[in-house]
């Protein structure tokens, strides 16, 4: 970064994409995204739209997603929906889980409208990986029920990932805000806290107690 990140982490925009498979990089597209604007910890607003990206999708995202062909062919092409998605984002940094997959998507659905988005980018999952070591595994539905946090059994729609992601972010910064004595957890805390090795995790925390 070019400059130092001071922004609260529980100021950011959540979001979650649906693709056709794997890689923007062979080919593959933007099915549905989903958002939550959060500020000062409270959701203040939501952002969700299918997105038709010009060809049919496979059998097997059908059935992973429940999203169908048919749904897909009333929905707005993805550069309307991408360019409605960089107004709602404007400079809030992003959260997702896993989110070098979601970034990924983003940045070249972007680059289509000729887009882009300044805020900063931070992982739900890596930093979950720092704080819950003995989880069987960090994907979202195992934290979600590992955390008891509310949820209706939907997963892999982008909006409802995008919920549950949020309510394991802001429960994440509440953890390490009481554990740690860290009144106003920022940003730039949870991003070096995702790329510190787990076993060095809780003392990065001490030492940047120790630093403010």
């Amino acid at each position: 970064m070019s400059k130092i990140n001071n922004k609260p982490a529980n100021t950011v925009i959540v979001l979650d994409f649906e693709t056709t498979g794997l890689s923007p990089d062979q080919g593959d597209r933007a099915i549905e995204i989903g958002a939550v604007k959060i500020e000062n910890g409270e959701v203040v607003d939501r952002f969700q739209s299918l997105m038709n990206p010009g060809r049919r999708v496979n059998s097997f995202i059908e059935g992973y997603t429940g999203i169908t062909n048919a749904m897909l062919k009333t929905a707005p092409r993805c550069a309307e929906v991408m360019d409605e998605f960089a107004d709602f984002v404007s400079e809030f940094d992003l959260v997702a889980h896993n989110a070098s997959f979601d970034k990924r998507f983003l940045d070249a659905e972007l680059r289509r409208v000729n887009r882009k988005c300044s805020g900063d980018f931070a992982c739900s999952m890596l930093v979950a990986r720092r704080l819950y070591q003995e989880a069987d595994n960090h994907q979202l539905g195992t934290l979600v029920r590992l955390n008891n946090i509310s949820n209706d059994g939907t997963f892999h729609r982008a909006l409802a990932d995008a919920d549950m992601t949020a309510l394991l972010w802001l429960g994440m910064i509440e953890q390490i805000s009481g554990e740690h004595g860290i009144a106003d957890v920022p940003f730039l805390l949870m991003q070096k806290l995702s790329a510190t090795p787990k076993k060095s995790a809780g003392r990065m925390l001490q030492r940047w107690i120790s630093s403010v």
